[in-house]
């Protein structure tokens, strides 16, 4: 069955690399070692992605369980740079996506995402309009790999599974696709995805992304 959609992961597919003076912001505010801040910060993101907490509480339970003694003040400037930390761009799957447009398919991003990260990135970039469906898991109250949230953005786009492309850059997200039938790619980089829309024969129905590098 031929394609018909491609849905986009956001966070490490249609973003750079984690923003390193957003990251090194956090670090100092929270005075807290590397190891010790990634186990914190990680332990309730899903949690974050889900809408069960919002950007400030999400700071204020990282804070308590921490042991630290910040202030209001801080708690909002650690949510601020957690947004910039997410707002990076990876230029050569943004460009695809127009590609992918111009050549006649449906666009969609489902993205694990928390509101404070959401309300940033939709003040930067413009080029969200541009896809077709928008999924962000905090407004559903659910989050990949739930298949709830894989049949939702079928609905939206009316794409059965298999004429629907799914790109994410985890392999328990892509496991959960592939279950319901979507054709899927874990995502490392822009060079591995050619490689694999060749070799899976996908290349012969949609333009391959460049790497804006090259």
């Amino acid at each position: 069955m031929a394609l018909r959609a491609v849905v986009f992961d956001y966070g490490m597919v249609l973003t750079g690399p984690q923003d390193p003076e957003a990251h090194n912001a956090l670090l100092r505010i929270t005075g807290l070692p590397l190891e010790r801040f990634e186990t914190l910060y990680w332990a309730d993101r899903h949690a974050y992605d889900q809408g069960k907490l919002t950007g400030i509480t999400f700071w204020q339970k990282l804070i308590r369980e921490a042991g630290l003694d910040l202030d209001d003040p801080a708690v909002r400037e650690l949510n601020l740079w957690d947004a910039r930390m997410w707002t990076t761009q990876n230029l050569a799957m943004v460009a695809w996506q127009q590609q992918l447009k111009q050549h006649g398919l449906l666009t969609a991003i489902l993205s694990n995402m928390g509101d404070s990260v959401f309300e940033n990135i939709q003040r930067e970039f413009d080029y969200l309009a541009r896809f077709d469906v928008l999924v962000w898991s905090y407004q559903l109250n659910m989050a990949k790999p739930d298949p709830a949230i894989y049949r939702h953005v079928l609905k939206e786009l009316g794409t059965r599974p298999e004429e629907t492309l799914f790109i994410d850059d985890k392999h328990e997200n892509i496991e959960a696709a592939r279950a319901l039938g979507m054709r899927a790619i874990e995502f490392t980089d822009v060079d591995r995805l050619r490689e694999e829309l060749v070799v899976t024969g996908l290349a012969d129905s949609l333009p391959l992304p460049h790497n804006t590098t090259l």
